[in-house]
């Protein structure tokens, strides 16, 4: 692949002209769009139109004349169908660590009704921190017990035991790809219900939770759906599971009349029972744009559109990167089947200092301790001639030992 075969991909590119909703500075590669994503154009406008106008003119009859009370069932259903799930049945709330605690504490009350042999929280050993300490929580406060394994090992750690295998779908760390519908099904086989956090995987992967028929799904606003710095998250649960239990977090928004001001709960219908307080609105808007710009390639064939060229850009990157930098190690599947939209290469010392160079010169990637040099490839905004320059400006930081320098030794705070 030379430069200038990837510019004429970039010419050949269907999507090409979806990279225009986006703010992107001059002289940077961003390939973080993993952890941040971009700014959609439409967003600045939109956030001022909700605090001038909205909240500035309308005050609080905005709660109805703007519609802002219906935002979190709205924006979910937008968000619904990235995912392969239906209107009314996925809502956005809180965070994905609240949105976890919520649906793993109605999972285990699931399994304790069916059963009270079943005491295990099955997780994978890299899963994301987060995802790994509200189970502990949990664990400890309703007398379960966390295993985590390997991701191979999964399949045989399913066992009458289990209640939850609560997994990541695609991993933090690596890029790999679960299979989710022969997880799940392996999970239902042994009893056990299936919960997905989608973090690494909306807006970035073709999703379809009710083919693979798992039972809970959360995930976050601000990677890959470019809803802005702490994005409000999402939340799905099964129809014929969201109205067997309260959620532990009964707020007013999951009363199924929050204006009646009755003190005892009588839990909403469905999924908005999984709401608790005030939707938040000026983030809500904020995450609106930025799931707009991903349902943009739908009449250009959507999801599948983005996931073959994320592919096609993770292929490029991942190759020339070999091919030239013979130091690091490819730790993302080559499997394209196996592997989301990302590319992390490992270096046992010098991970960190490459990534600080290499963001000194505009490639922005992040690193993950303790030796992970993480590229997020997001096919929205993201170039051909992008992949290859990358890969270029990392062979130069390797062989011109750009690393050495002091300054991309020390470590900052976010890594």
């Amino acid at each position: 692949m030379t430069r200038d075969a990837a510019l004429a991909l970039d010419a050949a590119d269907p999507l090409r002209e979806l990279r225009a909703q986006f703010e992107l500075p001059p002289g940077v590669i961003y390939l973080d769009g993993n952890s941040l994503g971009v700014l959609p154009r439409a967003t600045a406008a939109r956030v001022q139109q909700v605090v001038r106008q909205e909240w500035g003119e309308g005050l609080i009859r905005s709660w109805n004349s703007a519609g802002w009370m219906t935002l979190p069932q709205r924006l979910g259903d937008k968000i619904a169908r990235l995912v392969g799930v239906g209107a009314g049945e996925l809502v956005v709330a809180d965070s994905t660590s609240i949105n976890l605690f919520k649906v793993l504490s109605a999972a285990l009350s699931i399994a304790q009704e069916a059963s009270g042999t079943r005491r295990v929280i099955l997780s994978e050993r890299s899963n994301f921190p987060t995802d790994l300490y509200i189970a502990e929580a949990l664990a400890r406060e309703r007398g379960f017990e966390l295993v985590l394994a390997d991701a191979d090992e999964l399949p045989a750690r399913l066992d009458h035991r289990v209640a939850v295998l609560m997994l990541t779908h695609v991993n933090y760390r690596s890029g790999r790809m679960h299979d989710m519908a022969a997880l799940t099904h392996a999970a239902h086989q042994a009893g056990a219900l299936a919960l997905w956090d989608l973090a690494h995987s909306a807006g970035a992967v073709p999703l379809d939770l009710h083919a693979a028929r798992a039972d809970f799904a959360i995930g976050c606003g601000y990677k890959y759906l470019n809803g802005g710095p702490g994005a409000p998250a999402f939340v799905w649960v099964h129809p014929e599971h969201a109205e067997r239990f309260w959620q532990p977090l009964a707020g007013w928004m999951g009363h199924a009349s929050p204006f009646e001001f009755t003190p005892g709960y009588r839990p909403a219908a469905g999924i908005s029972r999984y709401l608790c307080g005030t939707p938040a609105v000026l983030s809500l808007a904020a995450l609106e744009c930025g799931v707009d710009t991903v349902l943009a390639a739908e009449p250009l064939g959507g999801m599948a559109a983005l996931r073959a060229k994320s592919l096609a850009l993770t292929r490029l990157f991942a190759a020339r990167v070999q091919a030239t930098c013979p130091e690091l190690v490819l730790v993302s599947p080559e499997d394209d089947a196996r592997r989301g939209s990302q590319v992390c290469f490992s270096h046992p010392e010098l991970g960190y200092a490459v990534v600080q160079a290499l963001i000194a010169r505009g490639v922005i990637g992040d690193f993950r301790s303790p030796d992970i040099l993480r590229f997020g490839f997001t096919p929205l905004y993201l170039r051909f001639v992008d992949a290859w320059d990358a890969a270029e400006h990392l062979r130069e930081v390797m062989q011109r030992e750009e690393w050495r320098r002091p300054e991309f030794n020390q470590r900052q705070a976010v890594t």
